[in-house]
């Protein structure tokens, strides 16, 4: 089965620079061999109202939380190379871009999976396709929903049900499986 990274971004306002945790899983042969998670220190580094609310994260939680760049230093060298899944990709991988340009850092050309969209396809009858959603349909347990490393370890468990379910090792026949299929 393809080694993959599945990752999230949790942010402090409605700028996509402002990533304020990231959690990433690192899966190989089907099983998770590494789990990363970090608090960072957003940029601009305010919350709203809102997005407290939705992951409980406030200024004294990250105002001594190390810079992007800091802790991406840590996370690069062990997804270089890999598809990166996220369940909302275009949220995710617009952070990841964003914050790369906010700190003059060239852009890796990653591959972002979403599987969100393959759940349309996949899960019909779901009332919706959020990662609770989803995650809850394929038999994970998302008991901290918007803490990015519980987000990013139910992404992986998605992307692993679909391979499970379709009998595909990778993302590419994945993809072509479910066009094929649904």
């Amino acid at each position: 089965m393809e080694k993959f990274a599945a990752i999230d971004f949790e942010t402090a306002n409605g700028q996509r620079t402002s990533v304020c945790s990231v959690g990433v899983i690192i899966v190989e042969n089907g099983e998770i061999t590494n789990r990363f998670h970090s608090l960072i220190r957003p940029r601009p580094n305010f919350y709203t109202y809102w997005t407290t609310q939705v992951h409980g994260m406030a200024f004294d939680d990250t105002k001594n939380a190390p810079d992007f760049p800091d802790v991406w230093s840590q996370i690069g060298p062990e997804v270089s190379g890999l598809p990166l899944v996220a369940h909302n990709s275009p949220f995710d991988e617009g952070c990841l871009k964003a914050v790369f340009n906010l700190y003059g850092l060239s852009y890796p050309d990653y591959k972002f999976i979403a599987p969100c969209r393959l759940s349309r396809k996949m899960h019909k009858g779901l009332v919706n396709h959020q990662l609770h959603t989803v995650s809850e349909h394929c038999g994970y347990d998302l008991k901290q929903h918007h803490h990015a490393l519980a987000d990013a370890e139910a992404c992986a468990a998605i992307a692993l049900n679909m391979f499970q379910k379709t009998q595909t090792d990778s993302f590419e026949e994945l993809s072509a499986f479910v066009k094929q299929n649904y």
